[in-house]
């Protein structure tokens, strides 16, 4: 896990919660990525964290998922709001995996979108 800014309390919260946690930066690329998240791909956190999102998003599937992502980035929302949606990925194996996840946008003090994030 990489958020290394964040209070000790929130620290140990996206640490510890089973759930799998990512964030991505505007970029599309991991700062944040959680022991559930490790459990669910593959990945160890020092693995990706600075990757682009690429390495678990299927390759026929990309176009698509930068587009929605360019898109809520700029709306401040995502399509389907807070609503989990069973979304295509790939495990570290190689493995196709179908992981139910909700998304969300980022914003800074000034409501200015940072990155996203996915929890499930």
């Amino acid at each position: 896990m990489s958020s290394d800014n964040a209070p000790a309390p929130y620290q140990a919260i996206v640490e510890q919660v089973p759930d799998a946690l990512i964030f991505a930066d505007r970029d599309g690329l991991i700062r944040v990525w959680n022991q559930g998240a490790e459990a669910v791909f593959g990945f160890a956190a020092d693995e990706v964290v600075g990757s682009s999102l690429d390495v678990i998003i299927p390759e026929r599937l990309r176009a698509a998922h930068w587009a929605a992502y360019d898109r809520a980035l700029e709306t401040g929302r995502t399509r389907l709001g807070n609503a989990v949606r069973a979304t295509r990925a790939i495990h570290k194996d190689g493995r196709k995996l179908y992981v139910d996840l909700s998304f969300g946008v980022i914003t800074d003090a000034n409501g200015k979108a940072v990155g996203a994030v996915a929890m499930g």
